[in-house]
C-alpha cells in the first residue's frame, strides 16, 4: 500500500499494555491471597498494600507466565481494531452520498448496480495498478456491479495532474478507456506521457487540455482528499464495499467476497 509518509507506531502502547496487565495480575493476586483455604473471603482490614511485595509477586508471576503479555496486547489490539471499524463504519453511513452519488465522480459498470465498489486510487501508485486486473475482471463478470472511482492523488505533482486529466476525461465519456490507459502503462510518469496516453486512449487532448483548467475540478479533488482521511485513508488503494473499508492491494477473490456480503445484507 503506497502511502504519503512514513507513520510510526507510539513507543507508549507496549509499555502501557504491560502496566495494565501488572495492575491486574497484582488485583487478582492479592485478592486470591487473602481468601483463607477452603473458606468464604473476609473483609480485610483497611490497610495500604506493601508497593515492593506486590511488585516483586507481579514481576515474579509474569516471568512465570511471559504468555500473558503477549496475550493481553492481542486483545488490546483487537479493541482497538474493533473502535476503528465501528468508527470507520459510521464515517461511511455518514457521508454514504459523497462516496456513492457524488455528481463529479466517474461511474462505470452498471449505474444501477446493487453493490457500489468504491475506489480511491493514484495513478503512480504501484499497488493500484497491480489491482487494476482485478477490478476490470470483476466489471466483465459482474452485470449488477457499480464501480465508483475516487482520484486520490497523493504521490506528487504528476499524481494531481493525471488525476485533473481522468476527470477531464470524463467530460468526454471516455474516463474508463483513460483510466485503463493510464493505470495499466509501465515506466514512470510525466505529464507528456500522461497526454499521449489520453490520446492513444481516443481522448480528444486538446479538449483534454483546456477541461482540465476547470478550478472545479480541482475543489473536487480537494473534497475527495478530505473524503478520504475522514475516514482514515492514508494511502493507496482503498476500497469501500458496504460500510467496509479495505485498504491495500486487494485480490479478486477477496473483492468479490466482499461484494457477495454486501449483496447479502451481512
Amino acid at each position: 500500500m503506497n502511502r504519503p509518509e512514513n507513520q510510526a507506531r507510539p513507543s507508549g502502547v507496549v509499555r502501557g499494555t504491560l502496566r495494565r496487565v501488572a495492575i491486574t495480575a497484582a488485583v487478582a493476586i492479592v485478592a486470591a491471597m487473602s481468601i483463607p483455604a477452603g473458606g468464604r473471603a473476609e473483609t480485610p482490614a483497611a490497610a495500604p498494600p506493601d508497593r515492593d511485595a506486590v511488585r516483586k509477586i507481579v514481576r515474579e508471576y509474569l516471568l512465570e507466565h511471559p504468555e500473558i503479555i503477549e496475550e493481553a496486547i492481542g486483545v488490546l489490539r483487537a479493541r482497538r481494531e474493533a473502535r476503528e471499524q465501528d468508527r470507520i463504519a459510521a464515517a461511511i453511513r455518514e457521508h454514504d452520498g459523497a462516496l456513492r452519488s457524488h455528481p463529479m465522480s466517474p461511474v462505470s459498470g452498471n449505474p444501477k448496480g446493487d453493490v457500489t465498489l468504491i475506489e480511491f486510487f493514484d495513478y503512480q501508485c504501484g499497488y493500484c495498478k497491480r489491482s487494476l486486473q482485478p477490478v476490470k475482471d470483476l466489471l466483465a463478470a459482474d452485470d449488477r456491479l457499480r464501480i465508483v472511482w475516487k482520484e486520490f492523488p497523493i504521490l506528487g505533482p504528476v499524481s494531481r495532474f493525471a488525476a485533473r486529466a481522468g476527470m477531464a476525461a470524463a467530460r468526454q465519456g471516455r474516463y474508463l478507456e483513460y483510466h485503463v490507459a493510464v493505470m495499466g502503462s509501465r515506466g514512470k510518469l510525466t505529464e507528456d506521457r500522461v497526454m499521449a496516453l489520453a490520446g492513444r486512449a481516443g481522448l480528444d487532448v486538446g479538449r483534454l487540455r483546456s477541461d482540465m483548467e476547470d478550478p472545479a475540478i480541482e475543489a473536487y479533488l480537494d473534497e475527495t482528499i478530505s473524503l478520504a482521511r475522514t475516514l482514515g485513508i492514508r494511502g493507496t488503494p482503498a476500497f469501500v464495499i458496504g460500510d467496509t473499508l479495505v485498504p491495500g492491494a486487494v485480490g479478486g477473490d477477496r473483492l468479490k467476497e466482499l461484494i457477495a456480503r454486501a449483496r447479502s445484507g451481512r
